[in-house]
């Protein structure tokens, strides 16, 4: 089993920064790859970004390419969200995810692929 834990979330202006943290208990957290999605009132959720177990590969929603960058740490069991000229589109509940499988080098995208996820962190951009 993994427990996810979302941190960081909070409101800011439009341009400003924050970064999310997603710390994970459990021996395979180190092994899955790692996503974030958000999801926003009366919409979907969707995929924002995501890495690989070994961390090299990532992948990124368009909406947020040049914005936003994945991390982990794996010692830490932890991965980061470095969100950078936030905008009030991207207000939403923003939420990480894993897989079960591991040692897999790719992201998947898909919210019905996700196996484990946390509880989510809001996040408020106003313009």
């Amino acid at each position: 089993q993994v427990q996810l834990v979302e941190s960081g979330g909070g409101s800011v202006q439009a341009g400003g920064s924050l970064r999310l943290s997603c710390t994970a208990s459990g021996r395979t957290f180190s092994r899955s790859a790692i996503g974030w999605f958000r999801q926003a009132p009366g919409k979907e959720r969707e995929f924002v970004a995501g890495v690989a177990w070994g961390g090299r590969v990532t992948d990124y929603a368009d909406s947020v390419k040049g914005r936003f960058t994945i991390s982990r740490v794996n010692a830490a069991n932890t991965v980061y969200l470095q969100m950078n000229n936030l905008k009030p589109e991207d207000t939403a509940v923003y939420y990480c995810a894993s897989r079960a499988d591991t040692f897999v080098n790719s992201v998947h995208s898909h919210p019905g692929d996700q196996d484990y996820w946390g509880q989510g962190t809001q996040v408020t951009v106003s313009s």
